[in-house]
């Protein structure tokens, strides 16, 4: 079977070098993979001990950030390398400054794997959340270099656990340790001969804690955000979640407004955007200094803003629920206020957890946005009881980056 794991990351190699013609994403992962092991080497100077955590993309990253830094902190005679799959997780993050040295991974064929873990030779490797690349695990396991995964969620439904993937299975049992966000996470491994376990928790809420503590006024906002009426701010949002909010706001334009920033920012999808709100809409890059302006909706059109506007939201949408999957509802949540999304969401244990606690609403038509919407901003009893639970929430799941540093220093130290 390691044969067709093999095969199947060469074809993968040759579709994405195919893409890379017309495709800017894949040529980035292609180009960004090129001269990789000459930089990798001068990184490499074998003077300290190298700390190596491994991200598939941003998402990822931000949970393996609150421990990357602690690490840092706690443990500076380390060097530390940080390695991404995506270009949509190493363009965004490539000049964070917690790390020496930042790159791409090489694909996991059984020479990429061999020559990068020589080069780098980690005093221990992270690997975070989902990213289980069965070369790597091998030339880690064989070198006896203690490897974690961070923040890992298993489920009945995933590849390890059918009769097919059995054989991948046993590259589990390598894993120094996992480190799972939920007891039920726990129990399936345990039940399928993998003990090496510790429930921690997801370190997101350690890393959305941070922001919300750190976060910074941004006047501009504030004056935008000064009104009678409730003001919605919608995150990372998608055509389907433009639609529906652009409805709402077309036929209450007296009762709120909203601020929105899409999770793609290209002219053409701005323009979509302000064609469905009727034009009643500025974008930030030209909103005055003053922040005034008639305008019932304001367009975030730059990155980087989105987990400080939610402190100015009475209501939070998040986006992504009429697609592949919502996108970071805990960056909302930490503010204490209510959450609304759409129905793709029973793979995210949080928004099941939210959603049960009565701090977040799921909706799948404009007629359920309305109905909560409505219920939320008229009824100040629902309002409250809400946001109390988004942040009782939060703020009872925080700590799991002390959990994992104890359980690192353990093994490690």
């Amino acid at each position: 079977m390691h044969l067709l794991y093999n095969l199947g990351i060469r074809i993968f190699l040759l579709a994405v070098h195919v893409a890379s013609l017309f495709n800017t994403k894949a040529r980035k992962w292609i180009n960004g993979r090129k001269n990789i092991f000459d930089d990798i080497r001068h990184f490499s100077d074998g003077q300290k001990p190298v700390a190596w955590f491994h991200c598939a993309s941003l998402g990822e990253f931000e949970q393996g950030r609150p421990v990357i830094e602690a690490f840092r902190l706690k443990y500076p005679q380390y060097r530390i390398l940080l390695t991404f799959f995506s270009p949509s997780g190493f363009e965004v993050r490539k000049n964070y400054t917690h790390t020496d040295h930042i790159c791409y991974l090489p694909a996991d064929t059984p020479g990429n794997a061999r020559r990068f873990v020589e080069i780098v030779n980690p005093a221990f490797v992270v690997f975070v959340k989902y990213e289980y690349w069965l070369n790597y695990i091998n030339e880690i396991t064989v070198r006896n270099i203690p490897m974690y995964i961070l923040s890992a969620t298993f489920r009945t439904d995933q590849f390890f656990f059918k009769w097919y993937g059995k054989w991948s299975l046993k590259s589990l049992k390598k894993i120094t340790r996992f480190f799972v966000q939920t007891e039920e996470s726990a129990k399936l491994l345990e039940k399928h001969g993998i003990s090496q376990i510790t429930v921690t928790g997801d370190t997101r809420f350690d890393r959305v804690s941070t922001i919300a503590r750190e976060a910074t006024s941004l006047p501009v906002i504030e004056q935008f955000t000064e009104s009678q009426k409730i003001m919605i701010v919608a995150g990372s949002t998608w055509q389907p979640d433009e639609l529906l909010l652009s409805k709402l706001l077309n036929e209450f334009p007296e009762k709120f407004k909203l601020i929105i920033a899409p999770h793609e920012i290209h002219e053409s999808h701005l323009k979509t955007i302000e064609h469905q709100f009727s034009d009643n809409t500025v974008r930030y890059s030209t909103l005055p200094k003053t922040g005034t302006t008639d305008s019932n909706v304001l367009i975030i059109d730059s990155i980087g803003m989105l987990s400080k506007l939610y402190r100015y939201a009475k209501i939070t949408y998040i986006g992504g629920g009429f697609g592949a999957g919502i996108h970071n509802i805990l960056e909302a949540a930490v503010y204490g206020v209510p959450v609304v999304f759409g129905p793709n969401h029973h793979k995210f244990q949080e928004a099941l957890d939210l959603i049960a606690s009565g701090g977040a609403y799921a909706i799948n038509s404009y007629e359920g946005l309305k109905k909560t919407i409505l219920n939320l901003s008229d009824n100040i009893n629902a309002w409250q009881k809400s946001a109390d639970a988004s942040n009782y929430y939060v703020a009872g799941k925080c700590g799991a980056t002390a959990k994992v540093m104890t359980e690192l220093e353990k093994d490690l130290l």
